[in-house]
């Protein structure tokens, strides 16, 4: 007989906060490097058309977490696996900070993006606390914390630059990494599978292979980040030929971070089952977002403009997303999770290396012509998924 589980068993207020605040220094790790391309490049003496591989290297380490690491939430206890990760990431977070060439450099970044997916081990357990009516509200709250993580990573890490060189972004994260898993609060018994870690990681193709709603919130995943990497990882370069400081850089990320307020709303509205609306709508804010951007040459504050909108677009995607698919397969919650950012890494890596190699070929307009692409790719899955028929789509409490 197992024994009963402690009650309440759903994520209050305190612990939705502490999880939104630890996954977006988590996520910040990955991202830190974005306003500082061009300063690690010249330190390191690398080509300004080459230095995208920094986020091109680290997001293939991300990917490569998803598939190898977050599925192991469905088997071990998530709280000590979180605790492990993050240890484990401040550790590679010391290495790049004191790295002396870019060989190090490399190695170090692809470690900070395989066990940054710590991020998203945190909203699968987040999710897994939370009653089925709340779980979207839940979600929402971790990724506004993922949200300003992301954007405000190019703000602190700008400042901090500016002040004390780019190596002290990486080792203040390094410690931050530390505090977190030392105060990471206790949870109750999270349910687990008795796969082995072989039949784990085939569970996720049948993933994609079984569940359409999952297939479809994969691929728009994959076109809405990697627009989203086209502008962020690309930015830098005219803004820099511009004679902008790294500080000045990193304040776009505080103008974008207004798309944080996109996460909160669109998961109370996948709650009541309107997250197909919401993810066509977005998609095509998102590509229109881009005919805004196309004006940066000419004003910053178009590029303000279009910034605010793409992440406003890009996040009420994501956030629906993942409050979607969670219910399908509440026993596979880590495998869903972490199959489906697998989808968001490849994108944002595609995203990230195309934006700054086209950049240095056909300028900004190229940077442009490619971001809308994807976005167009991101309307016409959501378009062709039509309405949806999966339970997990529908208002919780819901019988048809």
């Amino acid at each position: 007989m197992q024994p009963s589980r402690p009650a309440p068993r759903r994520a209050g207020a305190r612990h939705r906060l502490f999880l939104a605040v630890a996954a977006g220094i988590s996520v910040a790790t990955i991202y830190f490097a974005q306003p500082l391309l061009v300063t690690m490049g010249v330190d390191l003496g690398l080509a300004p058309a080459t230095v995208g591989l920094f986020v091109t290297v680290t997001q293939a380490g991300y990917a490569l977490g998803l598939f190898f690491l977050v599925p192991l939430g469905d088997r071990l206890d998530r709280r000590r696996l979180i605790r492990w990760q993050l240890v484990l990431l401040a550790a590679a977070l010391l290495l790049v900070g004191v790295a002396r060439n870019a060989a190090m450099l490399l190695i170090g970044l692809a470690a900070v993006g395989t066990l940054a997916v710590v991020t998203q081990s945190l909203v699968a357990f987040g999710a897994s606390l939370s009653a089925p009516a709340e779980r979207g509200r839940t979600v929402g709250t971790i990724t506004t914390g993922v949200v300003l993580g992301i954007l405000l990573a190019r703000t602190a890490s700008g400042v901090l630059t500016d002040l004390a060189g780019w190596r002290t972004v990486y080792l203040v994260a390094c410690g931050l990494s530390l505090l977190i898993a030392t105060t990471l609060f206790r949870s109750p018994p999270q349910p687990k599978t008795n796969l082995g870690y072989g039949a784990l990681l085939r569970s996720m193709i049948d993933l994609w292979r079984t569940e359409s709603l999952f297939r479809n919130s994969a691929t728009r995943a994959f076109f809405s980040f990697a627009s989203f990497s086209t502008l962020w990882s690309s930015m830098a370069l005219p803004l820099t030929a511009e004679g902008l400081s790294h500080t000045e850089i990193g304040a776009f990320g505080l103008i974008g971070a207004a798309g944080a307020l996109a996460a909160g709303p669109a998961g109370r509205l996948a709650d009541r089952g309107h997250g197909q609306l919401v993810t066509l709508t977005a998609s095509m804010l998102l590509a229109t977002s881009w005919l805004v951007i196309a004006w940066t040459p000419r004003s910053l504050v178009a590029l303000a403009i279009g910034a605010v909108v793409l992440d406003l677009a890009v996040q009420a995607i994501h956030v629906t997303n993942q409050s979607r698919i969670y219910p399908l397969r509440p026993d596979a919650g880590s495998r869903l999770i972490g199959g489906y950012m697998v989808f968001y890494s490849l994108g944002s890596g595609l995203g990230a290396i195309a934006s700054t190699w086209l950049y240095a070929r056909a300028g900004w307009t190229g940077v442009c012509i490619l971001g809308v692409a994807f976005a167009v790719g991101a309307v016409v899955t959501t378009v062709r998924a039509g309405r949806p028929t999966s339970r997990a789509s529908r208002p919780c409490g819901s019988s048809r």
